[in-house]
């Protein structure tokens, strides 16, 4: 399991690093089939290794070059003791090449390589080329790698890892024999840090291995990076205060009584617990991942997947997340999932974290039960379901308003009292909704004032109001009644020609009269709006300016300028002007509009 050639001062996920197939955890799939493709002689010539970030794509692709190369390989099995294997465990075997598909992605890198192809192995069997994060070759280099991938010298085989697929083009797809590597089980990640512990000779609390596979998000290779770190931290013997100080979380005993005091509505409690744990060093963003795991466990228990393993806290708390989940509700702890995930998204891009994550827990603390409003809802709906299931007869009728029965309040009255809580379930009454009848009119030239004006009053308001704007009305043929509006008044023809109120008026119509009844639309040209054209008045005739000398020897005039202490600067005659007169058409109606 450990490489020897190995200095003890590497880095956990180098010094164990799986060195055969069986060794790769998770992955036993790909392991088989790689296998037992060695053994049978139908080993491709080009395969790609797709999966999430740390699950075995390149140790896998190394493993794979060395069952390929090693002299002593038996069955695909290869023995990792000859110089072989080590120097491709190294990364230096000089038929093994490791390639960094982020670094090499132009198409002269490409061109090296096919330059490079066509020269044979140095002492081994193949040549294999390892290309890391192929997705970042450019788009030329991929098209000058297709030749030579598709139709490669015969000992030579290409191995392709990335983490986007969707990247690479679907010609290098279609040339490649691909194998998905899936994420890791907590459960097999705890195994293998146990295993690494035990190597080690560190004593750690199994719950403390439980929580560092947990943060690893299935990955192992996040997994042993962060054991590395909590090695380096804690003492000879690691708890899951060690754990929460490095990573800086809160405890499962500080998140339960959180989401428990949002669970019972108290905002201030929560606030206080909030407080609590970020001065003990909770980050902002771990303390927000935590809770959205939370929810998520609430929900999936809320929802009867109780196999579901939780990814918020141990499997010995499943009771007690059993029991927020059914005092909570499921449509309550989605609601709650939608705010810590949004919260989340927000504290990517912000520098108030503390604020928003306060937030989101009063917002958490004041949620409503929302599956007992859904409950209130549905046998609200039933109980109305009598009324609202009935058809209307009449298309467009005139509803009014009916207290319930007196009687029925009396009968009410006699029941015995009611529980609280059947109080509380039951909602009050409706009215009860009542159609009343349209009295029909002939449909006749004579007596169509009288028809339209019944029309008027049984159509709804909205309809009426803009029939009102109508000039005149004519039976312009069998069944036929005509409308006709004025050109001020076009908007209020357009909305009776719509087709939801038509259909209102044409089924009014045919109520009243008895039979089916054609609407038409048309401008009523006659009922043209006279344009006002103020009359021409005559402007007053310029007045000829007169010298000042002409009043100089006024009486009146030499007392004003001794007063003002002014001086005569110009002298006009006054006379009286005449108001102008606006003079109107005749024809212009008195309620006309501009």
């Amino acid at each position: 399991m450990v490489n020897e050639a190995q200095s003890p001062y590497t880095v956990l996920a180098r010094r164990f690093r799986p060195m055969s197939f069986a060794e790769v955890v998770g992955q036993e799939h790909v392991g088989q089939a790689l296998q037992n493709a060695i053994r049978g002689g139908r080993v491709a010539h080009a395969y790609l290794f797709t999966g999430a970030r740390g699950v075995g794509k390149t140790s896998t692709a190394r493993i794979f070059a060395k069952a390929l190369n090693c002299p002593a390989a038996v069955d695909g099995v290869p023995c990792n003791q000859c110089e072989v294997c080590q120097s491709i465990a190294a990364g230096s075997d000089v038929d093994v090449l490791e390639i960094d598909g982020a670094s090499n992605r132009g198409i002269d890198d490409i061109r090296q390589l096919r330059a490079n192809v066509g020269v044979r192995s140095m002492r081994s069997p193949n040549k294999v080329y390892i290309i890391d994060e192929v997705h970042m070759l450019t788009k030329e280099a991929f098209n000058a790698l297709l030749k030579t991938l598709e139709e490669p010298p015969p000992n030579v085989k290409f191995v392709f890892c990335t983490t986007e697929p969707n990247k690479v083009p679907d010609t290098i797809l279609s040339r490649c024999q691909r194998f998905d590597f899936g994420t890791i089980d907590q459960d097999s990640i705890a195994n293998r840090l146990q295993q690494i512990a035990e190597a080690e000779g560190k004593i750690v609390d199994p719950d403390a291995v439980e929580l560092v596979a947990r943060r690893a998000n299935g990955s192992m290779r996040d997994s042993q990076s962060l054991f590395d770190q909590l090695l380096a931290f804690g003492g000879e013997k690691i708890t899951t205060e060690d754990v929460h100080r490095l990573l800086g979380t809160a405890s499962d005993d500080r998140l339960i009584d959180l989401i428990e005091a949002c669970i019972s509505g108290q905002p201030g409690t929560a606030l206080e617990l909030v407080e609590t744990a970020l001065q003990q060093g909770v980050q902002t963003g771990g303390l927000t991942d935590q809770l959205l795991a939370y929810l998520r466990d609430l929900m999936v228990t809320a929802a009867g997947a109780h196999q579901v393993a939780l990814s918020s806290v141990t499997d010995a708390r499943r009771d007690q997340v059993r029991q927020q989940a059914e005092r909570w509700g499921l449509q309550t702890i989605s609601a709650g999932m939608q705010i810590v995930a949004e919260t989340k998204s927000r504290l990517q891009r912000t520098t108030h974290g503390r604020a928003l994550l306060e937030l989101a827990v009063v917002r958490l603390a004041s949620l409503e039960r929302l599956d007992q409003i859904s409950v209130l809802l549905q046998s609200g709906t039933a109980q109305a379901g009598g009324v609202m299931a009935s058809p209307v007869a009449n298309p467009a009728p005139k509803m009014t308003m009916r207290p319930p029965d007196s009687g029925a309040a009396l009968k009410k009255n006699s029941e015995p009292p009611m529980t609280p809580q059947a109080a509380t379930n039951r909602l009050p009454p409706e009215p009860e909704i009542i159609s009343e009848p349209v009295s029909q009119v002939s449909f006749t030239e004579s007596n169509l004032p009288d028809f339209w004006q019944s029309l008027l009053a049984n159509v709804p308001d909205g309809l009426s109001g803009h029939l009102k704007n109508a000039t005149r009305q004519a039976i312009s043929g069998p069944n036929r009644l005509e409308i006709l509006f004025p050109k001020s008044y076009l908007f209020s023809k357009q909305f009776c020609e719509r087709a939801e109120p038509l259909k209102k008026l044409v089924s009014v119509a045919r109520e009243m009269a008895g039979q089916a009844i054609e609407c038409r639309f048309a401008v009523d040209h006659s009922a043209e709006v006279a344009v006002r054209t103020p009359s021409r008045v005559d402007r007053p005739a310029l007045v000829e300016r007169m010298k000042a000398s002409a009043v100089e020897t006024d009486p009146f005039v030499q007392q004003a300028v001794a007063i003002f202490g002014g001086q005569v600067v110009e002298v006009r005659p006054m006379r009286e002007e005449a108001p102008a007169v606006e003079a109107v058409s005749e024809a212009e109606p008195a309620d006309s509009q501009d």
